[in-house]
């Protein structure tokens, strides 16, 4: 990255907010400047605007986080705002058969984003976040909207790297192919020690009111075996969201 000199101040205050991560949602200023690679004194005259301005707020450690201002302005408005208001009470539902984690996924370029999560103490090991992304072909929510994504996204996707979580990721282009095949002839996938050898992700997709696939609804439980019993629950749910979807664009 440059150091910022001719870029215009929206795109500086961007780079800014987006160098919080879901997992470190704290950071000092030199952090900011080093992720940005934006000078010091620009990152801390910009980081004290934006704590005026109730963008972001200081620690007592001095260090700054998403501001509460950021985050009702950001939920306001969100493009997901309707589905996940729609896909919640299903949620709740699977969550309820479950017991461990339900998230709601959509595709953001060669990445799923996870937008709502519902979780339980004593819950299986899960690595996702509700904000957080990871590969399309590495998750099981990924790999369901990489089924549905255009031939060029599958082509991009699979012509690139396949970074391995576990020796069980598919990383191979072939193999992938046909689980995608698989995914759109059965509409659901599991997939064992995918991500993380103690856990299984299982997922569906989820259409809008014209049928189209825009998300992907899965859970992660323990890796024993038995986690193909969710996908009646989940494909139960996805079709009760695509009917409230339906019902609410009329």
């Amino acid at each position: 990255m440059g150091d910022g000199a001719g870029e215009s101040l929206v795109s500086r205050v961007t780079r800014i907010v987006e160098a919080f991560a879901p997992e470190e949602r704290a950071l000092g200023v030199s952090e900011i400047a080093r992720r940005t690679g934006l000078p010091v004194p620009t990152v801390s005259r910009l980081v004290e605007q934006l704590v005026r301005s109730g963008w972001l707020e200081r620690q007592e450690d001095r260090r700054v986080r998403v501001g509460v201002r950021l985050w009702e302005v950001a939920s306001r408005a969100a493009p997901t705002l309707g589905l996940r208001q729609a896909a919640m009470p299903f949620m709740e539902d699977v969550h309820g058969v479950v017991g461990h984690h339900v998230q709601l996924g959509l595709r953001e370029g060669r990445e799923v984003l996870f937008v709502e999560r519902l979780s339980a103490p004593g819950a299986v090991v899960n690595v996702t976040r509700v904000a957080g992304r990871l590969p399309l072909h590495a998750s099981s929510a990924g790999l369901v909207l990489l089924a549905f994504s255009p031939a060029e996204v599958q082509d991009e996707v699979l012509g690139g790297r396949l970074r391995p979580y576990t020796e069980h990721t598919i990383t191979e282009p072939r193999r992938l192919r046909r689980v995608l095949a698989e995914i759109r002839r059965t509409g659901a996938v599991v997939c064992p020690g995918h991500i993380h050898p103690d856990a299984t992700g299982v997922a569906v997709p989820v259409r809008d009111a014209d049928g189209v696939v825009d998300a992907a609804l899965g859970v992660v439980v323990p890796n024993d075996g038995a986690a193909r019993r969710a996908v009646p629950a989940l494909s139960t749910a996805a079709l009760g969201i695509q009917r409230i979807r339906a019902a609410l664009s009329r």
